[in-house]
């Protein structure tokens, strides 16, 4: 095992990959150290928790003196935070109530896990991971009349509220966390540099707002047109995200990130080690 771990090691060795998330920085930049990678560190967005937001507690109160007929639950952390804000309150029981009297929709497998391990059980899981597929399914059902309970993700904005709305449901909306500025943005402002002018091998991205931010923050620089000639340059920078959801703003500026097979961090990684490792080895040849 310790000769494995070695030959490991060395796989990305002379690779930098820069990393754009705040959330599970440590271990995904552990992850791809252990095979040699040099790693920037740039979130390009801050995670803020609304858990002391008095209208997220007041909105919670209102679902449970009121059950809703639907609850969307569209990220495991937005939802676990959910649990501590009526933890916090003293309204885990009544909580936990609400949820299991209602049919609970998870935008896949990571937010069916929070889920689980709260001991509540999903009626249905969009597998495709994405919010398009909850709305066509429940619209497709028909919502007229229902109560329903959206949990967002930190952008907020997904289109659900408006959707079920027009279709005639009564909307709670709950925005757990949000997403802030970089908490550093003088690391953004270089890694964009080192992106335009070619000086990193590889960007990951983890989320559609945080390669938004990091695309601003070229335009911001004058460097959009460089850092976009970068990433769809075939021997240039590599764009890889966590998912086609992440990949979104890329391919609309006409960049095709690597996108791993199963939407998580750790797909990812090995994604990123073949597909750099593949890469040193072509130089390699090429040099020869």
């Amino acid at each position: 095992m310790d000769e494995s771990r070695s030959d490991l090691s060395s796989q990305l060795s002379g690779c930098r990959v820069v990393l754009t998330a705040q959330r599970k920085a440590p271990q995904f930049a552990a992850a791809l150290e252990r095979h040699g990678a040099t790693i920037v560190h740039a979130p390009t967005l801050s995670v803020i928790p609304n858990i002391d937001d008095p209208e997220l507690v007041a909105r919670t109160r209102a679902l449970i003196d009121k059950q809703p007929d639907v609850v969307v639950v569209t990220t495991g952390v937005g939802f676990n935070g959910w649990a501590e804000v009526a933890e916090s309150e003293g309204l885990s029981e009544q909580w936990h109530a609400m949820l299991a009297s209602a049919r609970i929709i998870a935008r896949g497998p990571k937010a069916r896990g929070a889920i689980q391990a709260a001991g509540l059980t999903p009626d249905w899981v969009a597998e495709s991971e994405t919010n398009s597929e909850i709305q066509q399914v429940l619209l497709g059902q028909g919502v007229r009349g229902l109560r329903i309970a959206v949990q967002h993700h930190g952008a907020g904005a997904d289109g659900l509220d408006e959707a079920f709305a027009a279709a005639g449901a009564e909307v709670s909306s709950l925005v757990v966390y949000r997403w802030g500025p970089a908490p550093d943005r003088e690391a953004v402002v270089a890694a964009v540099g080192l992106v335009a002018r070619r000086q990193c091998d590889a960007v990951a991205f983890t989320s559609a707002p945080g390669v938004t931010a990091f695309l601003d923050a070229a335009r911001d620089q004058g460097l959009l047109p460089e850092v976009l000639a970068a990433f769809t340059d075939q021997s240039g920078v590599l764009a890889a995200v966590v998912g086609n959801v992440t990949a979104a703003p890329l391919v609309e500026h006409g960049i095709e990130p690597v996108v791993p097979e199963r939407f998580r961090l750790g797909a990812l990684v090995r994604t990123l080690v073949t597909e750099l490792t593949a890469r040193k080895h072509a130089r390699a040849d090429s040099d020869g």
